[in-house]
C-alpha cells in the first residue's frame, strides 16, 4: 500500500515541507540570540517537530480518511476538550502574554493548531451530509451556527487561531454549495458580528487593530512593530545583506522574530529575491492543492483540500500582510517558517490528509511532475 500511495500521490507535496523546512532552520538559527551556534535550542525542537510531522504525513497518507466521516460527532467533542485542557490549573502555559499552550513537562503543546485539523475533518463531514440544505438561509444559518462554537472558543484563548477558523468556516461552507444569493446575508451577518467581537476583545488585541486604522500614530506600540518590519524589508533591498547580516534583526527593535516576524527578517536577509522565492514555494503549495480540489470524486475529500488550502492560503496572506502593514498584527504564524513544534506538526498532518484525498478520491492521482 505504501509503495502504491507513493507512485500516486504528488512528490511536490513531499518534497515543499522539506524545501521550507530548511528555509525555517536556517532563519531561527540566524535569528537566535547565540548567533555562534547553527543548532540551538529552537532549531533542535524545530528540526525535531519535521520529523515527527513527516512520520505522521506518512500515517495519514496510507489512513483512510473516510473513516473520519464516520466519527464526526467524536471528532467535535475532541476538538472542544483538547481546547480547553488549556485552562486547567498545572497544565495550562502562559507565552507571549497569552495562555494558549498546555505544557506537558516535556513538550509545550498548542492545542488550537490543531484544532484546526481536527476542524477540518468534522465540519467535512458535517457539510457533506447536509449539502442540499445549503441552499436555504436556515440550512446556511445552522451550518454556521454548527461550527461557530469551535471558533468562538478558539478566539478566546488566542484571537489569531479564532480568525483562522472563520476564514475556514466560511470558506468551506461556501465550497460545499452555498447559494450565490445568500451572499449578501452572510455579509449582513458578518456586519453585524464585526461590532460585538470587537466589544470582547482585550486592550492588547484593539491596540492591535488601532495600530492598522491609525498607522501613523506611534504612540500605539502595534505601530513601531509595523513599522521595524517595513524598516527590516526595506534594508534588504533586491538581493538581501546577507546570511546573519541583518540590522533590525540584531537591534532586537522588532519582537518575536522567529514567529510573527520572521518574514521581513528574511526578506532583510535575502532581498526581494528570497521574499520571491518563498511566495513561488507557496504558490505551488497551493496550486497542487487546488488540483487536488479539482480531480476530487467525493465532496467530503474535496472538503478537507478545501478547509487545508484556505487555511494555508489565509496565514501566509495575513502574516506576511500584517508585515507590510496591509492587515492587522494577529499573531498568526507564518506555515512552515515560523518557529513552533505544534505549527509544524499540525501542518504536516494537514498535507497528509491532502495526500491521502489524493490517492484515494482522484481518478489516476497526481502525476503531473
Amino acid at each position: 500500500m505504501i509503495i502504491d500511495a507513493i507512485k500516486r500521490i504528488d512528490k511536490a507535496l513531499l518534497i515543499l515541507p522539506a524545501m521550507l523546512g530548511a528555509i525555517s532552520c536556517a532563519m531561527i538559527s540566524s535569528i537566535d540570540a547565540s548567533g555562534a551556534d547553527p543548532y540551538s535550542k529552537q532549531v533542535v525542537v524545530q528540526i525535531t517537530a519535521y520529523c515527527i510531522g513527516y512520520g505522521l504525513l506518512i500515517a495519514a497518507v496510507v489512513f483512510d480518511y473516510k473513516h473520519f466521516f464516520r466519527v464526526d460527532k467524536l471528532l467535535y467533542v475532541a476538538t472542544i476538550v483538547f481546547q480547553c485542557l488549556v485552562f486547567v490549573p498545572g497544565l495550562g502555559a502562559e507565552i507571549y502574554g497569552t495562555k494558549a499552550w498546555i505544557d506537558l513537562g516535556f513538550v509545550t503543546l498548542q492545542p488550537s493548531e490543531f484544532a484546526k485539523v481536527l476542524f477540518v475533518l468534522y465540519f467535512s463531514a458535517y457539510l457533506t451530509r447536509h449539502k442540499e440544505d445549503l441552499k436555504t438561509f436556515a440550512g446556511f444559518l445552522l451550518a454556521f451556527l454548527y461550527g461557530l462554537p469551535i471558533v468562538a472558543l478558539a478566539a478566546y484563548i488566542d484571537m489569531g487561531a479564532g480568525i483562522v477558523l472563520f476564514v475556514m468556516l466560511v470558506c468551506m461552507i461556501f465550497a460545499a454549495g452555498l447559494r450565490a444569493g445568500l451572499v449578501v446575508r452572510l455579509g449582513i451577518v458578518f456586519l453585524i458580528l464585526v461590532p460585538v467581537v470587537y466589544r470582547f476583545l482585550e486592550p492588547h488585541q484593539k491596540e492591535r487593530f488601532a495600530a492598522f486604522l491609525h498607522p501613523e500614530d506611534f504612540s500605539i506600540d502595534a505601530v513601531h512593530q509595523v513599522y521595524q518590519a517595513k524598516v527590516a524589508i526595506g534594508n534588504g533591498g533586491m538581493f538581501g545583506r546577507g546570511y546573519r547580516q541583518g540590522i533590525i534583526k540584531e537591534s532586537g527593535l522588532l519582537p518575536v522574530q522567529d514567529s510573527d516576524f520572521i518574514f521581513p527578517i528574511l526578506c532583510e536577509e535575502f532581498g526581494f529575491v528570497g521574499g520571491i522565492v518563498l511566495l513561488a514555494l507557496y504558490v505551488i503549495l497551493l496550486v497542487r492543492v487546488w488540483w487536488t480540489i479539482a480531480k476530487a470524486t467525493e465532496l467530503f475529500g474535496a472538503l478537507i483540500a478545501v478547509g487545508f488550502m484556505c487555511m494555508f492560503a489565509f496565514q501566509v496572506f495575513e502574516n506576511i500582510g500584517m508585515s507590510l502593514g496591509l492587515m492587522p498584527v494577529t499573531g498568526i504564524t507564518l506555515p512552515f517558517i515560523s518557529a513552533g513544534g505544534s505549527s509544524v506538526v499540525a501542518s504536516m498532518i494537514a498535507v497528509g490528509l491532502i495526500m491521502s484525498v489524493q490517492y484515494r478520491d482522484t481518478s489516476r492521482g497526481l502525476k503531473y511532475l
